[in-house]
């Protein structure tokens, strides 16, 4: 009697995990949230604890409205820890009013217009020989090329960043969270 328990138990939580599985595919989780392809940019960047500074940039800028408008936008998204490696004092200096136009020219470095998932970004690799040239919003280009398996972007300084998340859908665009702040 108890094996037969233990079989409807087995059973039981396996069909729970086949009932689950999807919704938590439907529904990755960034910075301990669950992002939510009916909400914006915006939304459910509001609910990642991984990006509060980028919150507060987007917030110093201006650049709630824009984000949380129709889009469609590809956002580069980089996390706290990204913005950690830039040099002391570089966001408390960004995020002061008198710099606003520097802020909004980083920030808007991090958006190209569109939804372009990883697979767009992919073809769009393969077709330029191994590098695809993304315009920004902010109107420089962004280089995106795989590396190891990774998709990595290389900024107008040189600098590269990784892609950590891909495909975060949102009702207004795509995100996809890296790892380094990319400079125009």
């Amino acid at each position: 009697m108890k094996s037969k328990n233990l079989f409807a138990t087995i059973a039981l939580a396996a069909s729970a995990t086949m009932l689950t599985a999807p919704a938590m595919a439907a529904n990755p989780m960034v910075g301990g949230a669950a992002m939510y392809p009916t909400k914006t940019i915006v939304e459910n960047a509001l609910n990642s604890k991984d990006h509060t500074t980028l919150v507060a940039a987007v917030k110093a800028a201006g650049l709630v409205e824009t984000l949380s408008g129709p889009g469609p936008f590809t956002v580069f998204a980089p996390t706290n820890a990204a913005f950690a490696k830039l040099p002391a004092g570089t966001v408390d200096t960004l995020v002061k009013p008198e710099n606003k136009a520097m802020l909004t020219t980083i920030l808007t470095y991090h958006v190209v217009s569109g939804t372009m998932d990883s697979k767009a970004i992919a073809k769009a690799i393969k077709a330029g020989g191994g590098k695809a040239m993304l315009t920004t919003v902010q109107g420089e280009p962004l280089t995106a090329m795989m590396k190891g398996g990774k998709l990595m972007l290389t900024d107008a300084k040189g600098g590269m960043s990784m892609v950590t998340i891909k495909d975060v859908m949102q009702s207004n665009g795509v995100i996809h969270v890296v790892d380094t702040v990319l400079m125009p």
